[in-house]
């Protein structure tokens, strides 16, 4: 990469890093506002969050080289989408008329605490498993690509130096 690259990508950070700070210092620090964003999020900014936490590294990666292999795009996975929209326009009004933010939240209030600890543990578990596992790998090719390296040329010291300095990217 050339020094133009890494400029863009040091006032990029700079520039989230500043966004980051002033959002922080203008918010309360309470689960309506943490989950809901003070209830004064407008529907764009609430539907590009959603968008934006959905999309990662293993769709640009995994899914475009998935489509270039076998010549068909990977898009059916995005397509049932409206089915999410539907789910929420049904079950939205009723968690919002029992004042809960979450679904381990729910899970306490109707039933017990051992059932929210449940569905919070099998959650992380399998979002590590899953998601994350997929998003540091598929960064780490994506690094060594840039690079110049070789993702199938077996494991080398590098390659592992590049795997660790890739959680905390893949994190934020």
């Amino acid at each position: 990469m050339e020094l133009y690259d890494w400029l863009v990508i040091g006032l990029f950070c700079l520039a989230l890093i500043g966004i980051v700070i002033w959002v922080v210092s203008k918010k309360n620090n309470d689960s309506a506002d943490y989950f809901l964003g003070g209830r004064d999020a407008t529907w764009i900014a609430i539907g590009a969050s959603i968008f934006a936490s959905n999309i990662g590294s293993e769709h640009l990666i995994g899914l475009a080289g998935a489509g270039a292999s076998s010549g068909m795009a990977m898009a059916h996975w995005e397509i049932q989408g409206w089915m999410i929209l539907i789910l929420g326009w049904v079950f939205v009004p009723f968690y919002t008329r029992s004042m809960v933010y979450t679904m381990p939240e729910f899970l306490e209030r109707r039933y017990n605490k051992e059932s929210r600890t449940i569905l919070s543990v099998i959650s992380l578990i399998s979002y590590v498993l899953t998601k994350v596992a997929v998003t540091v790998c598929s960064s780490r090719c994506s690094a060594l690509r840039n690079c110049g390296a070789s993702t199938s040329s077996g494991s080398q010291p590098s390659d592992w130096c590049l795997s660790l300095l890739s959680i905390p990217f893949s994190a934020v």
